[in-house]
């Protein structure tokens, strides 16, 4: 399922920045009595992206599954990916972009989850089963979750998933122009736009706008060839020496600060981060990409080093249920399972997924009348232009990605 190995060097070089995400908690609607017997005698130590490692959630989870102790630390990827690798048996599950999975999958640090201890697995979407024709199948989700073609264990269960996009002032940026990603690179936009620390993200949207700008010809920009990685090197070092960028941001209140102020006016972003300078009255758009979005999925995988393997299925069960998803889906993202469906205000459920206008009191900046930035999901999933993976040129990507962060 994996392609070739990757040397413990790369894995564990990390790059620096913050890419945590605010979100608000949701309760844990209706007691799960599917786990097992003994998780009174379990506890649960997670660690992952704030976006899903929320307090609330935690606690719900800790009162609907009777599981002894619950924790949970908010950090970036690439901490854990050091942290983990280096030997950390502080954890029992990491809640992994799947891009990442590589990380711990060759290194033998995963627990596959069988999909028969899943009782909320029913209802799982179809971008997570059948493979699409449009790419291999390591590079979509289907084809890095699995352990195998039989789909019946799971190196990570999908929790909350997205397709990512430029956050842009509409006030101050016409709607056609934020809809290219080789507008972060335009110099009519110096000093204004943003790009993320993440070089797996960041090596991505250069790579698209290069093929915008016919500079290169990659198909999948989520995993350049040598020649390719070397030529975007190029590019974002010119670009970082020209002043292009405002901020290479990490941290989301500080890229909600940036827009809201006005400093930024274009930028690599979450949905959230719109959302939340929308919730100020700034104007703020998430734009709809004309050569596609940037797929990704976060889920649970459990370590192997944990003694609660079972609390780490319920954990994993208890995203599929529904309720937590309705956290996430209400910051913009999206719930790989369909239950939630049937936990949130039908109204939202057909704003946030279906496309549908928005019914009732003004929320968070969203006015009667408003329709979510891009569509239904079913119109977005239709527009990816591919998803992030683990790259072959792992190794050499970072290597110039520290040569761009000390240019």
């Amino acid at each position: 399922m994996y392609h070739k190995s990757l040397s413990r060097r790369g894995f564990l070089q990390g790059t620096a920045g913050t890419v945590a995400l605010a979100a608000a908690g949701m309760p844990f609607l209706g007691a799960q009595q599917a786990y097992a017997a003994d998780l009174a005698s379990q506890e649960l130590r997670t660690v992952g992206l704030s976006v899903t490692v929320q307090e609330r959630i935690l606690n719900d989870f800790k009162a609907a599954s009777g599981v002894r102790s619950v924790s949970g630390k908010a950090d970036i990827f690439p901490n854990t990916q050091t942290e983990l690798l280096s030997g950390s048996t502080a954890y029992d599950c990491w809640e992994i972009i799947a891009e990442r999975l590589p990380s711990i999958v060759q290194t033998d640090l995963v627990a596959p989850i069988p999909v028969s201890s899943l009782t909320n697995w029913t209802g799982i979407g179809e971008s997570f089963l059948k493979p699409s024709d449009k790419w291999e199948p390591r590079a979509q989700i289907t084809g890095q979750i699995w352990t195998d073609e039989s789909q019946t264990e799971l190196y990570m269960v999908p929790s909350v998933y997205n397709f990512d996009s430029i956050g842009f002032r509409p006030d101050l940026v016409d709607a056609e122009e934020a809809a290219m990603w080789s507008s972060l690179f335009d110099p009519k936009f110096k000093g204004k736009t943003g790009l993320n620390v993440d070089p797996l993200i960041a090596f991505g949207q250069a790579i698209m706008a290069m093929n915008e700008l016919g500079l290169l010809e990659v198909k999948n920009p989520g995993n350049p060839d040598p020649a390719a990685v070397e030529e975007a090197a190029k590019f974002l070092i010119s670009k970082k020496k020209e002043g292009q960028f405002r901020a290479l941001w990490g941290d989301f209140g500080e890229l909600v600060n940036l827009l809201a102020s006005g400093e930024m006016i274009l930028a690599d972003a979450w949905q959230p981060a719109v959302m939340a300078v929308k919730a100020q009255g700034v104007q703020c758009s998430y734009a709809t990409m004309k050569t596609g979005y940037r797929g990704w999925a976060i889920g649970v995988s459990a370590l192997k080093s944990s003694p609660n393997f079972d609390a780490v299925v319920a954990y994993a069960d208890y995203w599929l249920s529904g309720p937590p998803a309705v956290a996430v889906s209400e910051q913009g993202y999206y719930s790989p399972n369909d239950k939630v469906r049937n936990i949130m205000a039908p109204e939202k459920y057909a704003f946030w997924y279906e496309g549908a206008p928005w019914v009732g009191p003004e929320e968070r900046g969203i006015k009667e009348g408003d329709l979510r930035d891009g569509g239904s999901l079913a119109t977005r999933a239709a527009n990816v232009a591919y998803w992030h993976q683990w790259p072959d040129e792992y190794d050499l990507l970072i290597q110039k990605w520290d040569e761009f962060l000390s240019a």
